[in-house]
């Protein structure tokens, strides 16, 4: 059984950082790639930064490349997600998921098998 919790969202102002970190217990964590996802009132889920299993490779996407900053710590089984220079468009509930699947890093929520409850970010302008 896999288990993921997210925490370390709030509401911060425009320009402002936050780290997100997810708690990993059970199987996956150590040998799988990793995701964060975020979904928006009235929006779909969306894919926001990818890592594989031992951090050597990640991508993110175009809306938060060079602001956002994904890692992984094995020893802490924990998954994090670094944001700086937020904006109002940055709000939204943030999710971890795992990757079950061996293979090339994947950015599609429907290739994910795990997930945590989500943490709310709001940024305010």
């Amino acid at each position: 059984q896999v288990q993921l919790v997210e925490s370390g969202g709030g509401l911060v102002q425009a320009g402002d950082s936050l780290r997100l970190t997810c708690a990993a217990s059970g199987r996956y964590f150590s040998s799988h790639t990793m995701a964060w996802f975020r979904q928006a009132p009235g929006k779909e889920r969306e894919f926001v930064a990818v890592i594989n299993w031992n951090g050597a490779r990640d991508f993110y996407a175009d809306s938060v490349k060079g602001r956002f900053t994904i890692s992984r710590d094995h020893a802490k089984s924990t998954l994090y997600l670094q944001m700086d220079n937020l904006k109002p468009e940055d709000t939204a509930v943030y999710y971890c998921a795992v990757d079950v699947q061996y293979g090339d890093i994947r950015t599609t929520p429907s290739n994910y098998a795990y997930w945590g409850q989500g943490t709310q970010v709001t940024v305010s302008s």
